[in-house]
């Protein structure tokens, strides 16, 4: 049994529901977002919250992940997601180019990481980077390519890297 399909999922006073069949409609401050549910899984509103509701209990697992994405279209609607991202090296920046990324990572040649729909950059110094969007998993998408452009070396740390991620260093070959 699910023990996170049973948890409610709280709603603000500015958050609108629109439940047609399967598909769920949430518009919040930040914009509106639209989530498929699988057909196993039902859904009902109290006054100030959402439950999901399993056919049985073989649909508890699936009511689980749809929970999950639910809460997190909810989430990202009232307030948004965001990675930070930063640039370790020498010589290594970022410029915004309009809407787009200009990033400099020791290429003979400038990287343009052109800026998705629903998803804006953030530059607060030219060694960091700040994804914003109400989609978690594109916001995630977006942080995961740009630090494949340049992923951290496991040397002298150099690259792209997460702001909260802990780089695993080896020690140099000895002569």
């Amino acid at each position: 049994m699910s023990r996170i399909a049973k948890q409610p999922i709280a709603l603000a006073a500015n958050i609108n529901i629109d439940v047609k069949g399967n598909d769920v409609k949430v518009k919040g401050p930040k914009g509106e977002m639209t989530l498929a549910l699988h057909p196993t899984v039902g859904i009902e509103q109290n006054d100030n919250e959402l439950m999901m509701k399993p056919e049985n209990d073989a649909a508890m697992a699936m009511a689980g992940t749809m929970r999950a994405l639910l809460a997190n279209v909810v989430e990202g609607v009232t307030n948004g997601f965001s990675k930070k991202l930063q640039l370790v090296g020498v010589g290594y920046r970022v410029a915004m180019k309009g809407k787009d990324l200009d990033l400099n990572l020791g290429f003979s040649h400038p990287v343009v990481y052109p800026a998705r729909e629903g998803i804006t950059f953030e530059t607060p110094s030219n060694t960091e980077i700040v994804v914003n969007g109400i989609d978690k998993q594109q916001v995630g998408q977006v942080a995961a390519e740009i630090r494949a452009i340049r992923p951290p070396e496991p040397y002298k740390g150099k690259g792209v890297k997460y702001a909260d991620e802990r780089l695993y260093r080896k020690e140099a070959k000895k002569a």
